[in-house]
């Protein structure tokens, strides 16, 4: 095994002269490696017309730097700790400034994709500045400097979506690479002039068969986890690629086990605290991933389907941006806690916020500003888990290996954004609504994505209970640690009892109610069921705030928030009973009732509550319904649809009456040569130019459209050469709207 050369005596590190300069400048070539990834996104769609080649080949602009990136952030880190950090850094700012150009200069597919891969190479410029921070900052001044150095990849990702749009629609496509080539060769010009060389070295010599074998394992991984919804997940295309990698990559662990000069030191990844913290950041890159799939579509859908907003991508990437603000603004604060309580504590805290946010998102969604909230909540989340990873990292491992393991780390979440992107994928190509023919990612489907998006926030905060609490030192030492958080699933027999009573409607008492005590982090600590005059009584293991829960058959569930102090508390619990929604259907012309009409009840996002149909009298009646708006649908042959709001009372049933208007008609022959034309097609449009419907005539010539809406339309006719006229449709509709077609040469004469 390789040793580092020594640094100079004392405590081996000597500040940099300007190390704000140092920080300032690192981030920001973080920053240009995020927006370089990003900047292509606006013009995905257009890439085919763009580069004259098929969708499918063009998606390999995107592909190219995946696979790119996953190869060289191990590589370029373990070149780093060989070579020096900053002299790996500047070659990697050259390649993004030479992809950059290339695409830049491309007109064709083969030169984007080769521009494309040079900038991917460049993946490698977060870890290695992480790395030179710990190498030359004082150690008051790293844990904020790496937080913020970490939060950039989210910082550039945020503030490059509305960037590159706004490039998009109002200059060249090519604007955009040579704006990331610009930005380049400035980053370049700083790290020259402003950041020192690390000298903390590995020595040795390259591995250059761990390498290549680490490529062909994460090639294969990465490109059938990205290509497999396209090629099938059962193809043998993509099976044989997954089998590759596990074969592969098993190999080459071996292989790195037993060689003295390691691409990665595998002993030193599976301590406790690396292994831990980069299986997090596995679900914790798919957590953020999640947000950046789901959240920019369900802004851009349009306002029709009951649940898009409509958005142009440069809208909807500025409702984006300010999660990328957040994330900076929360970087100290991250150093902050970590400082105090260790980065396992901060790792922990942004995996519940973002999972907060998720859960958060799946309630609102229907208003700007609700994404804005979102994405700042989840943003912050981030921004505390970002900056906890590299510190648990560096806390681990020796000085001379920080780059490569920071690298290993980067390429953790790298795979969890792959992987979010393909779930996602598969996810929202199953769970579609019908759109105008066109099939859209459902509502459902969205909401499924950001659940599995809490999911992953919540398995990383999972997985970092077993990170030890303090950290190892670089000697691999572990302190004592700190106790896990309580994950009790029964109630305690000791502590302080929190008791009283859930009562329904009229302060009746609920019995047989079930009472849970959780606490904020959502460990359920304690649980019971009401006797039968609805008490019920938990114990809280120590002072503090809890959330009580409380669900009874007929009745909605309540949550609250209860604080415990160092005596027994009493919190009496109301529960309110579900309502109901009855009425009668009839029809406006006659008032008769109206039977087997389709009755269906959504809430004000859209989603179907309950539905039912009208019995031989009219009525219907729908139970179990929540208290509030709702919209309230009724369809029945031979009349018009019609949707109406309703209120749904505290208690009890609301009741509605609802009249359908007759449809209206129109009926018709046409005719060719003085004759009836049989077989002739006829379509009606509206005033919008929507096709109403379409019919064939029968033998003798006659058409007809019924349930119809009042208001103008055009009828066109086809058999000889088309023929459109218009029709006013009102009252009972309209009979005797005949269509006469003749030949071209005989409509010349009549004309």
């Amino acid at each position: 095994m390789s040793h580092a050369i020594p640094r100079p005596a004392d405590t081996g590190r000597d500040a940099p002269a300007r190390p704000n300069a140092v920080v300032a400048v690192l981030a920001f070539g973080g920053i240009v490696v995020a927006l370089m990834q990003t900047l292509v996104i606006p013009i995905v769609p257009e890439l085919p017309k763009l580069l004259n080649a098929e969708s499918s080949d063009t998606a390999w602009a995107v592909t190219a730097t995946l696979l790119a990136g996953a190869v060289a952030t191990p590589i370029m880190g373990r070149l780093g700790d060989m070579y020096g950090k900053r002299r790996m850094l500047l070659v990697s700012l050259v390649l993004l400034i030479a992809g950059s150009v290339t695409a830049a200069l491309s007109d064709s597919l083969v030169p984007m994709i080769v521009g494309r891969a040079l900038q991917g190479l460049a993946s490698g410029v977060i870890p290695l500045g992480i790395s030179i921070m710990r190498d030359e900052l004082p150690a008051e001044r790293l844990g904020s400097a790496t937080a913020m150095m970490s939060a950039s990849l989210g910082v550039g990702g945020a503030l490059g979506l509305p960037t590159a749009a706004l490039i998009a629609d109002n200059y060249d496509w090519h604007i955009l690479f040579w704006s990331s080539a610009v930005m380049g060769a400035i980053a370049l010009a700083l790290v020259v002039t402003l950041v020192p060389e690390s000298k903390v070295r590995t020595g040795g010599r390259f591995d250059l068969i761990g390498a290549a074998g680490l490529a062909t394992g994460l090639i294969s991984l990465l490109l059938a986890i990205s290509k497999g919804a396209d090629w099938g997940w059962a193809s043998g295309t993509t099976l044989a690629l997954f089998a590759t990698a596990v074969v592969v990559l098993l190999a080459w662990g071996y292989f790195e086990l037993r060689t003295t000069q390691p691409l990665v030191d595998l002993r030193t990844t599976a301590r406790r605290q690396v292994l831990f913290t980069n299986l997090a950041s596995i679900a914790l890159g798919f957590a953020m991933f999640a947000m950046s799939l789901a959240l920019p579509q369900l802004l851009q859908l349009p306002e029709a389907t009951g649940y898009g907003l409509g958005q142009s991508l440069l809208a909807a990437g500025l409702v984006m941006a300010p999660s990328g603000l957040v994330m900076m603004a929360t970087a100290p604060v991250s150093a902050a806690v970590s400082r105090a309580r260790g980065p396992k504590v901060t790792l922990m805290t942004g995996a519940l916020i973002v999972a907060a946010g998720y859960v958060l998102n799946i309630v609102l969604m229907t208003e700007l500003w609700h994404f804005i909230v979102v994405s700042c909540v989840i943003g912050a989340g981030i921004g505390f888990t970002y900056g906890a990873m590299p510190a648990l990292i560096m806390g681990a491992v020796p000085a001379s290996e920080t780059g490569a393991a920071n690298s290993l780390n980067t390429l953790m979440r790298s795979i969890g954004t792959s992987s979010a992107s393909a779930v996602a994928g598969v996810v929202l190509a199953q769970m579609t609504t019908d759109f105008g023919g066109t099939p859209l990612p459902s509502e459902n489907g969205f909401k499924t994505v950001l659940a599995i998006g809490a999911g992953a926030a919540l398995v990383a905060f999972a997985i970092a209970t077993f990170i030890p609490g303090r950290g190892r030192t670089a000697d691999g030492t572990t302190p004592p640690e700190a106790p896990a958080p309580d994950t009790l699933d029964t109630p305690p027999t000791t502590g302080i009892p929190v008791h009283g009573r859930v009562r329904g409607t009229e302060s009746t008492p609920v019995p047989g109610a079930a009472v849970t005590l959780i606490s904020p982090e959502g460990h359920q600590l304690s649980r019971t069921a009401t006797g039968t005059e609805g008490a019920y009584t938990l114990q809280a293991p120590t002072p503090g705030p809890y959330v009580l829960i409380a669900s009874a058959d007929g009745h909605q569930p309540q949550a609250a928030t209860v604080t415990v102090a160092d005596r027994p508390i009493s919190y009496d619990i109301l529960l309110s009973g579900t309502s109901g929604l009855t009425g009668v259907v009839r029809s406006a012309d006659s008032g008769t009732p109206v039977s087997g009409a389709v009755v269906i009840v959504t809430d004000v996002r859209g989603d179907v509550l309950a539905g039912g149909q009208t019995d031989t009298l009219g009525e219907f009646t729908i139970g179990d319904l929540a208290p509030g708006p709702v919209t309230l649908a009724v369809n029945s042959a031979k009349h018009r649809p019609l949707a109406l709001p309703v209120e749904i009372g505290g208690t009890g049933n609301t009741r509605v009456e609802v009249e359908l208007r007759p449809g209206a008609n129109v009926r018709g022959t046409v005719r060719g040569a003085g004759h009836p034309l049989t077989d002739a097609s006829v379509t009606l449009m509206d005033a919008a130019g929507n096709v109403v419907a379409t019919t064939t005539t029968g033998l003798d010539g006659a058409y007809a459209f019924a349930d119809l809406d009042t208001g103008d339309y055009t009828v066109i006719a086809t058999g000889y050469p088309p023929k459109a006229s218009p029709v006013t449709v009102s009252g009972a509709g309209v009979d005797d709207h005949d269509v006469e077609l003749a030949h071209q040469a005989e409509q010349r004469e009549t004309g």
